[in-house]
């Protein structure tokens, strides 16, 4: 009999997690809007099954992809970047799934990228992210929303750039010299 209960309960929370994932369309009209109004149509998202898993929702016609939002975690946290951060993006997934995470995440994917082993443009790549409270499918809008920008320039360092490494409301430097190195650039909040 506990072997049932237990069996049962297990298919009560995969049904109630699957219920909390959004439609596929529903999470494709929210993921796009991390991106530029007009580059939205043909972003590419990668969004949740109903099992929660990441999937693609829609293949990409242009050079971005977005990234939807996580129906296990509370509020809106999106991103939008250029489909040449790809191999960077969803080798720190991977290392998130394995419990890899923080300081630890990064080195680990830089040094790979050092290695040759995670591919990674050397120019400048665009990431667009945007947070917020909730999303309204209705309306199409995020409450409180809030949308920042990061630049990758691998390697980039102050000398390089003419960039601060201090953080604040100007673009500044984050992780400088290093593979993940990044422009920073976040507008004050309302």
């Amino acid at each position: 009999m506990r072997r049932i209960t237990t069996f049962a309960a297990i298919l009560a929370i995969s049904a109630a997690s699957a219920a909390t994932v959004p439609p596929p369309a529903e999470q494709i009209a929210l993921a796009v809007q991390a991106a530029p109004k007009e580059r939205r149509e043909g972003a590419g998202v990668l969004g949740y099954d109903a099992e929660g898993k990441l999937t693609t929702l829609r293949a990409t016609t242009n050079d971005l992809i977005c990234l939807g939002d996580d129906p296990k975690v509370d509020g809106v946290n999106i991103a939008c970047y250029h489909k040449d951060l790809e191999p960077f993006m969803a080798r720190g997934r991977e290392l998130d799934a394995t419990g890899t995470k923080g300081q630890d995440r990064h080195k680990q994917r830089w040094k790979e990228v050092d290695d040759g082993k995670v591919k990674m443009p050397r120019e400048p790549r665009m990431l667009y992210v945007l947070t917020g409270k909730s999303f309204d499918p209705a309306t199409n809008t995020i409450a409180d929303s809030y949308l920042r920008w990061v630049i990758y320039t691998p390697y980039a360092t102050p000398e390089s750039t003419g960039l601060s490494t201090k953080s604040g409301t100007e673009p500044w430097l984050m992780y400088p010299g290093t593979a993940g190195a990044h422009i920073m650039i976040s507008p004050p909040k309302k």
